[in-house]
């Protein structure tokens, strides 16, 4: 039997993601809907299989991935599985981390041109997934956007390492730095996508160059304002058509050879943005990072840069472990404890402990 023969989608039983072959062309969609379509560790996986039987399977000759829906194409990690799986096990998230590096190198290398249809915003992770793909069609009413900095985090999964090759260095700080949305026609001027389709309607007509008040009504379905997906799905078909009209074997290697500065600069850097990232993952800027979100609230980003310039152990959320319990000889507690873990014993803390957060309160009022 030969090693490698084509399979039928229906031959993966994925949870997380639809997969079709139809003809030439094989499309992954990302099946979380309720979740703006964001990463889960399973999914992660799933996606990588997938890429890798469209990597082994000589009948297909394009990828297509894609959302599920019209809000999302991919709004990256999901920060509640972070809370409830990685927080407490940062070795864990380093894991998730190569996990999602071995997806992206799935797309790089797997010899087929990959399209990102972007059915809607890409956000964190969902942009570097869709700078990992070959070409990019996009929807008017999707934007992209990074959230590092903002959260808790780095954008070092693709971002920081593509961003700059695609759109140059000031514009790669000033997404990275700002992590402003990036609407569909400023991507295209900026080179971060390949082409944009109308997806705004009014009535039954398509509004070319919507403004964003008739984004905002046809995401919501005001006004006689709706979002459609049907020039998009023709433009990615005839994209696809076009590049099936090539030698599958010159595209493959001239997809090598495109991929030499994308692949220089990420394995170069994405593995120590692993480890990293892992060690940051129990800081106080994650901790508060996430807690905004998940809380939905603003970031306190003054109370971590009040701390900072205090001297109070900014680097944690309850200070540097370095206070002794007197009465049962524990050891290693925070900082910024009163008393006891173990026992519930009142703790003195340093002299100078008490004044650098006797500062940070004065300057939080």
């Amino acid at each position: 039997m030969r090693a490698y023969q084509t399979r039928p989608a229906s031959a993966f039983p994925f949870r997380e993601i639809r997969y079709r072959k139809q003809g030439r062309i094989a499309t992954i969609i990302i099946a979380r809907q309720e979740q703006f379509n964001c990463f889960s560790t399973l999914m992660l996986e799933e996606m990588t299989t997938a890429f890798r039987d469209i990597t082994e399977d000589d009948a297909i000759g394009v990828a297509v991935l894609t959302g599920e829906g019209q809000r999302a194409f991919c709004t990256g990690g999901d920060v509640r599985e972070y809370n409830a799986e990685y927080v407490s096990r940062p070795r864990d998230y380093w894991k998730y981390i190569r996990r999602f590096r071995v997806l992206l190198d799935s797309i790089l290398h797997n010899g087929k041109p990959t399209i990102a249809r972007l059915n809607g915003m890409a956000v964190g992770g969902g942009n570097e997934l869709q700078m990992a793909c070959d070409l990019t069609v996009m929807a008017e009413h999707a934007y992209l956007k990074q959230v590092g900095t903002h959260v808790g985090n780095v954008a070092a999964g693709g971002a920081t390492q593509w961003l700059p090759l695609l759109v140059g260095d000031k514009r790669a700080r000033e997404i990275l730095f700002l992590n402003r949305p990036i609407p569909a026609r400023q991507a295209l001027a900026w080179g971060l996508v390949n082409q944009v389709v109308p997806a705004v309607k009014k009535a039954s007509a398509f509004i070319e160059g919507a403004t964003e008040e008739q984004v905002r009504s046809a995401v919501a379905g005001r006004d006689g304002y709706s979002i459609s997906l049907e020039l998009l799905e023709r433009a990615v078909e005839e994209l696809a058509a076009k590049l099936l009209e090539s030698f599958p074997d010159c595209t493959r290697y001239t997809k090598e050879h495109l991929n030499f500065l994308k692949e220089f600069v990420w394995s170069s850097t994405v593995g120590h943005g692993a480890d990293w990232l892992a060690m940051h993952f129990t800081g106080l800027e994650a901790f508060e990072g996430m807690s905004a979100f998940n809380q939905k609230r603003p970031a306190d980003y003054g109370m971590v840069r009040d701390r900072l310039a205090n001297d109070d152990s900014p680097e944690t959320p309850w200070g540097a472990n370095i206070l002794d319990c007197p009465a049962c000889d524990a050891s290693g507690l925070p900082a910024r404890f009163t008393h006891c873990g173990r026992c519930g014993a009142a703790l003195k803390p340093s002299l100078s402990a008490k004044k650098r957060a006797a500062k940070t309160k004065l300057r939080r009022r």
